[in-house]
């Protein structure tokens, strides 16, 4: 099909890109997973040095709780026909110093964009997008939007689009915080996958 090979030309091309290596502490190593035919994208931030030699997303503690928080097996989780993963940089962009006076990941690289929308062009099939932490609403959504608004906001953007927080262990307090989103959100976000990944009867 002329998607599939479009979308493999740019695959081919976004892993030989080397347009921010200078930047990148462990070099480049694109990591995503796409397909044209996957009805769920999922739009993170960035690898984390794990994923990064692992070579593939989500496979952590951060993962456990997505597949969970979408009610799916590994399998189908990284069944690229079911689910496109591509965060807002592909690549690990290394962590702050102690002498950054801050914690965690830096934040995804900018140079990614250049790729963003032409493999976004590409996933005609995608029913729901899953927009994961701060750089994937504020990029998809247009507008500046801190996590705890958006997903104040998330009817506004159902069924097509959900915000979300990040699953990642470092997000338990905002949790606890906010015990409505595993408790309202999560069971119609699993409701709305299992309609999209079940396959339609002969």
């Amino acid at each position: 099909m002329p998607n599939t090979c479009q979308l493999n030309q740019l695959l081919g091309q976004i892993k030989q890109c080397q347009l921010c290596a200078k930047h990148l502490p462990l070099g480049p190593k694109p990591i995503v997973q796409l397909a044209s035919n996957a009805k769920i994208l999922i739009a993170g931030q960035a690898p984390g040095q794990k994923t990064h030699h692992k070579g593939h997303p989500f496979d952590d503690a951060s993962g456990n709780r997505l597949r969970q928080w979408l009610g799916v097996s590994k399998e189908q989780f990284y069944d690229a026909d079911l689910f496109a993963i591509m965060p807002m940089g592909f690549c690990f962009p290394g962590s702050y110093t102690t002498n950054d006076n801050k914690s965690g990941d830096k934040p995804p690289r900018p140079e990614c964009e250049i790729w963003r929308q032409p493999l976004l062009n590409q996933l005609h099939k995608v029913e729901l997008t899953l927009l994961v932490g701060q750089y994937a609403i504020e990029w998809h959504l247009k507008q500046k939007l801190t996590v705890t608004n958006a997903v104040a906001q998330w009817q506004d953007f159902w069924p097509h689009t959900l915000v979300m927080p990040h699953p990642s262990p470092r997000n338990n307090i905002w949790l606890k915080r906010h015990p409505e989103f595993e408790q309202l959100i999560i069971p119609k976000l699993q409701q709305r996958v299992a309609e999209l990944i079940t396959t339609d009867p002969v």
